[in-house]
């Protein structure tokens, strides 16, 4: 169990997919996401989703974020936020509104 504070801390919000790079470097397959969170910017994300998602998928889609995680290097590449999703087995679905909102909404 944590703390309500603790959660509070995490800053959750909502972006759309601008672009998706294959990763080759990646030791697991892998996405590049270049991803607009409005107001708070541009930010990129590493994601293991090939098998669930191809790179027109993913395009114009809205997904949440946590975008206050420090930078994580995954081989030659920075990972600016964490893109969320549920697994079932190994495969990964991004969470997303049900409705298109403005980028860099808070998600509560």
């Amino acid at each position: 169990m944590i703390e309500f504070d603790n959660f509070e801390q995490v800053d959750f919000r909502v972006g759309t997919v601008l672009e998706v790079d294959e990763f080759p470097n990646a030791i697991k397959p892998a996405y590049q996401l270049t991803i607009d969170f409005g107001h708070l910017g541009i930010l990129k994300s590493s994601a293991q989703i090939t098998s669930t998602y191809t790179i027109d998928e993913l395009v114009g889609r809205q997904v949440v974020a946590v975008v206050n995680f420090p930078v994580k290097k995954i081989a030659d590449f920075k990972s600016q936020c964490l893109v969320l999703g549920a697994t079932q087995g190994n495969d990964v679905f991004l969470l997303s509104p049900q409705l298109s909102i403005p980028n860099g909404q808070v998600v509560r």
